[in-house]
């Protein structure tokens, strides 16, 4: 085809998809109408062993037959998708419309009869016209969307792409790449080696083991995981090796597009970090999860916040009668709700939704939202949990987390909270910062009143750094990427423990549900990880190399910056040893000591004054005090003298 006559088709073609989507469905429609034609002329050809000359007999059979087939086809969603998308469920479909069809043909011209319609043309018809229908499909499909993607991707800076997945899903993305005049498909990788060297759809597929020969032949830019139903472990593995070259990685974020059958380029999204740091889910434990929460009345402060937010999530999937949300941030607490009423209406869970704009630390505002509300489950989640800022605010610190956890336990009992939960952190270990000394004294309050009284079982749940959250390094490390760096960390030999937002929210609520009061639960965090190491998998994950000795051409420089106020080298999770196995594999009771409440009642009235009046330098030696394991690297002046 020489290229004056080829211009003007592809123009012509990228015409046509370019048009409305309703208006490429009437076309889609007109064209099966014309073929609906063609099926009766060849039906009738065939019955009769000659091209039929009776044109009425023609309009009969085939006027009839798209009387039938106009209703059929748009309730069973004919139309629905575009043909250049028609894959195997598509074609099942067009096949069972045309087999109702032959139902009423048979009826009219077999039994009724019409007087020269033969009545085997009632089974012919819908055959043939169901072969030229998947014809037509097919040759847009392979035909027309491959002659617009070789038209459109002429030019320069087309990126080569590698499907890692020949399942359902990497089919789909593969059809969604011939719309994408940038993008070009080399083929496929995939770990059954039964498909090994088959061709799919005109690709070839490749085993898995060997991806580096592939990634070196084809010249590869892009690597597209498709396979969302893989555990985390083994998507980490290929990620790993993948990292080691300046390849870009995608993939689709899970299942539920494959389910509605509907994959574009638009699912894919960058690899995160929470993709290989977090572990594969363990299934809740359903009669824990629902001891606390299924048809009661559950509470949740802080609820606008990372955990905070996630608790509420997975509260409203257990069924509570009513759900109270506490948060002293306005755009936080509309937030949380707005989105909570939408998930509740899609899902289905029949759940009052009460929003509570108040400040835990206020003692007031607590006592009239308990009293008001009458929770039978508390999740204290709110806090301030960022540790420099916290370092340098300690009055402010400290009122928030000790005192709105003193208020909110003592409100609990007044009104007979059933279970009170408090969300914990491993930096009460041994404290080194104001934050976790703080968080200490917190879980000294609930163990105290857990030995006080019996009616409100009080327990903790202590767990490390969350991956995503406000306070998380993560959401960091991406903004100094994202700007050509460097990428700060504070110390080369920093580790901490890392775990999903959601895998943290279901351990707390399932944590919850085996309090028999005054236990410390904690979590099992995993391995630790270098935070080091973190930032040069960001990188790598970016599909940018790190700056270094090494390699001084690489993109993105790692820079040490020093410990910041408060800062530990590594985070413990016990302040004692043995820690107490429980019913659930990665949830362990801790085995600490405790401070009578009489003295520690004392020491909670004087901290209180002195953060009245503004006495830092007083408030801190309290805290020594009621923390005896609290040293601090720092030392505050007293920002009242």
């Amino acid at each position: 085809m020489t290229k004056e006559i080829a211009n003007p088709i592809l123009d012509a073609l990228e015409a046509l998809t370019s048009l409305p989507r309703s208006a490429r469905r009437w076309l889609v429609f007109s064209l099966d109408g014309v073929l609906c034609f063609g099926a009766a002329w060849i039906a009738l050809a065939l019955r009769l062993g000659e091209w039929p000359d009776d044109v009425n007999v023609l309009l009969t059979l085939a006027g009839t037959a798209l009387l039938f087939w106009a209703p059929l086809a748009w309730r069973m969603g004919i139309y629905r998708n575009l043909i250049r998308f028609s894959g195997a469920r598509a074609s099942g479909r067009l096949f069972y419309a045309c087999a109702l069809l032959s139902a009423p043909l048979t009826i009219i011209f077999g039994w009724v009869q019409v007087s020269g319609v033969p009545r085997t043309t009632s089974l012919l018809h819908p055959m043939i016209f169901f072969l030229l229908m998947l014809f037509l499909r097919l040759s847009m499909r392979f035909v027309v969307s491959d002659l617009l993607h070789m038209a459109r991707g002429n030019g320069e800076g087309r990126r080569r792409l590698l499907i890692y997945g020949a399942g359902r899903g990497g089919q789909q993305l593969a059809n969604s790449l011939r719309q994408e005049p940038h993008l070009v498909l080399v083929g496929y990788v995939d770990d059954d080696p039964r498909l090994s060297e088959q061709q799919l759809d005109g690709f070839t597929v490749w085993h898995s083991t060997l991806l580096d020969r592939i990634l070196e032949e084809r010249q590869v830019d892009e690597v597209l995981l498709a396979i969302p139903s893989a555990l985390r472990g083994r998507r980490r593995e290929i990620v790993t090796a993948l990292q080691t070259r300046k390849i870009r990685v995608r993939m689709l974020p899970g299942i539920g597009q494959l389910i509605d059958g509907h994959v574009t380029v638009s699912d894919l999204r960058d690899v995160q970090v929470e993709d290989l740091l977090g572990r594969d889910p363990v299934a809740p434990n359903e009669m824990l999860m629902g001891r606390s929460l299924l048809s009661k009345n559950v509470l949740v402060t802080g609820a606008g916040g990372s955990i905070g937010s996630e608790l509420c999530r997975q509260i409203i999937r257990s069924h509570p009668r009513r759900l109270i949300l506490v948060e002293q941030s306005e755009y936080f607490l509309y937030a949380i709700e707005r989105e909570l009423r939408q998930m509740a209406s899609q899902e289905g869970h029949d759940v009052e939704i009460v929003p509570e704009l108040a400040d835990v630390a206020d003692r007031d505002s607590v006592f009239r939202i308990f009293r008001r509300w009458q929770p039978e489950s508390v999740y204290h989640a709110a806090a301030y949990k960022h540790v420099p800022l916290v370092e340098s605010n300690p009055i402010a610190g400290l009122r928030n987390n000790i005192f709105s956890t003193l208020h909110c336990a003592l409100a609990a009992e007044a009104v007979g909270v059933k279970r009170f939960i408090l969300v914990s952190t491993d930096k009460a270990v041994r404290p080194t910062n104001v934050m976790g000394a703080s968080k200490r004294v917190c879980e000294l309050i609930l163990q105290a009143r857990a030995q006080e009284q019996k009616n409100t079982l009080f327990t903790m749940v202590r767990f490390g750094n969350v991956l995503g959250s406000s306070g998380s390094v993560v959401p960091l490390f991406k903004a100094q990427i994202a700007a050509g760096g460097p990428v700060t960390i504070t110390h080369r030999e920093v580790t901490r423990y890392f775990m999903t937002i959601p895998e943290a929210a279901l351990l707390v609520i399932q944590a919850g549900g085996m309090a028999l009061g005054g236990e410390v639960f904690v979590l099992d965090m995993g391995q630790p990880v270098r935070i080091l190491d973190l930032a040069e998998t960001m990188v790598r994950l970016s599909g940018l190399s790190v700056k270094d000795e090494a390699t001084p051409d690489g993109d993105i420089e790692i820079v040490e910056v020093g410990l910041r106020p408060g800062e530990k080298l590594y985070e413990e999770l016990l302040i004692g040893d043995d820690p107490a196995p429980t019913a659930h594999s990665r949830i362990m009771q801790a085995r600490e000591n405790m401070l009578a409440w009489a003295g520690l009642s004392a020491n909670l009235d004087r901290l209180g004054a002195f953060l009245s009046h503004g006495g830092s330098s007083g408030a801190l030696a309290v805290l020594r005090e009621l923390v005896p394991e609290y040293h601090s690297p720092t030392v505050m002046k007293d920002v009242a003298s």
